[in-house]
Formats: structure tokens, C-alpha cells, sequence
């Protein structure tokens, strides 16, 4: 029997997904598009492919020093992910396994700090880092990011997932917390790393802001700042922006592929 409210409700939300799913592809099939055209023909609309691709190739490797802005970012992101998950991961751990006091008023107090933006730290952060004498390094660009608020709260809803039997299995034969950490939590959990994984390398990879105002000098550059940077210019060839946008989308679009299914499993808190 047709069941009209049934219908029209259906037929709502597929129109909403549709919506939803067309606002999101649009911006990559549109840098797609304008990557294979001319500055001209991106400034009037045109919203189909032309015969250009290779001419904004050779212009964008021919304006910039392609290999090591693209090393550049890699390098910050790869650090920075690494350091940040070991730092962010055993404070998730630490804060669900061990029990004190006032561990949860710290953890609501961090979970506060998160309302804070980031502009409000940017000054007292740029002061601290340069009375370290760090302006201008690589560890200027990572240091800030490595105990993230919001990676700790992930790890430590991840953790109550954690079973408890496997740890007290650990401590009856003779394990100490270091050993359970790394042989038997970490293994157990790659699927959570695997999420915090894309979640860190995509925020290290795109951070913009940050890198600008602590990478002073022009061979530190990042392939977000330098890519951006061809904006400003009189008459930016948006042509050969676009085509610098689509490489340097392409390593997160990599990473988020090889570990796109331990990514839904991380985000549904499995463990296994």
C-alpha cells in the first residue's frame, strides 16, 4: 500500500543528501576544471574542461620550486603527526586507565580550553617560541600542535573501548605499563590510530596561519603558503593556482584512501 508521509519523507532527505553531496564535490570538480583552462576562461564560469593542463603544469613548475615546498610540507606533516599522536595518545591512555582526584576537573578544565580560539594565542605563543630561540625552525611549526586537546579526548573516549581484562592479563604476567602501552594497547587500537592519523597529517599538512608567522625565511616554505602566496600577485594565473591546489591535495586525499576503512572503524570507536 503507498504510503504517502513515507514518501515525501524519503524524497526529502535524499533531496537533502543530494544537496549536501553536490555542495561538497562541487569545489573539487570546479578546481579540476579550472586547472585544465586558461585564468580567462575560470574568471567568465567555465565550468567545463578545456585544453590548458599542461600549459599550467609547465607554468607552476616553471614559478615555483615544486620539490621543496611539496618536502617542505611533508616533513612538518610526517613530524608533527608522529609526535602528536606518542604525545597525544599516552595522555588519552593515562587520563582513562589511571585514576586520582583531580583528574576529571583537569580534563574538563582542558576540555575549556578548547572555546579559546586560536587567534587569542598566537601572541603570547609567538613570545614563548621566540624566547626559545625557535623562530624560523621546523620545531616552531610542530611543538604548539603535539599535545592536542582534541586528539587526547578522541584516544581517551577510544580507550573505554580498551578491554580491561587484557590489561589485568598484562599485569598478572609481569608486564609494567610502558610494555602494556606498546605491546598490547597499540596494536589493539590501530584502528584509532589509523583515524588520528588522517585527523593529524590533514591539520599539519593544511595549517596556513601558524607557518606564516613563524617560517621566516623563503626556502622554509610550505606548499600551502606558497601556493596562496601566487594569489597576491597583480595578475595571479589562476589557471596554474588551481593545478598547484590539486597536487597539494593529493598526498591527504592518499593518505585518507590507504586507511579509509580503518578510518570508519577508528570513528566508531572499534577495537580490535
Amino acid at each position: 500500500m503507498f504510503n504517502l508521509p513515507h514518501f515525501v519523507a524519503r524524497s526529502i532527505t535524499y533531496l537533502l543528501l543530494s544537496l549536501a553531496a553536490f555542495v561538497s564535490i562541487f569545489p573539487f570538480f570546479w578546481m579540476v576544471v579550472g586547472a585544465t583552462n586558461r585564468s580567462v576562461d575560470i574568471g567568465i564560469g567555465k565550468a567545463t574542461f578545456g585544453d590548458q593542463l599542461f600549459v599550467n603544469a609547465a607554468n607552476f613548475f616553471a614559478t615555483v620550486d615544486a620539490p621543496r615546498i611539496f618536502w617542505n610540507s611533508a616533513f612538518i606533516a610526517l613530524v608533527g603527526t608522529v609526535l602528536t599522536l606518542a604525545v597525544s595518545s599516552l595522555a588519552g591512555y593515562g587520563f582513562e586507565m589511571f585514576r586520582s582526584k583531580f583528574r576529571e576537573r583537569i580534563f574538563t578544565l582542558m576540555l575549556l580550553l578548547l572555546s579559546i580560539p586560536f587567534a587569542a594565542l598566537m601572541v603570547p605563543l609567538f613570545v614563548m617560541i621566540s624566547s626559545f630561540k625557535l623562530v624560523g625552525t621546523v620545531a616552531a611549526v610542530v611543538l604548539p600542535g603535539i599535545a592536542s586537546i582534541f586528539i587526547i579526548f578522541y584516544f581517551r573516549q577510544a580507550t573505554k573501548a580498551f578491554p580491561g581484562e587484557l590489561r589485568d592479563a598484562a599485569r598478572v604476567d609481569g608486564l609494567n605499563e610502558w610494555q602494556i602501552f606498546f605491546y598490547i594497547y597499540l596494536p589493539t587500537m590501530r584502528s584509532t590510530y589509523a583515524a588520528a592519523i588522517i585527523i593529524v597529517f590533514m591539520a599539519n599538512w593544511n595549517n596556513y596561519l601558524w607557518p606564516l608567522i613563524v617560517l621566516n625565511k623563503p626556502e622554509q616554505k610550505t606548499a600551502t603558503l606558497v601556493i596562496s602566496s601566487l594569489t597576491s600577485s597583480y595578475t595571479p594565473d589562476f589557471g596554474m593556482i588551481l593545478f598547484g591546489t590539486i597536487l597539494a591535495t593529493l598526498p591527504t586525499l592518499i593518505i585518507f584512501f590507504l586507511l579509509q576503512r580503518r578510518f570508519v572503524e577508528g570513528m566508531l570507536g572499534a577495537v580490535k
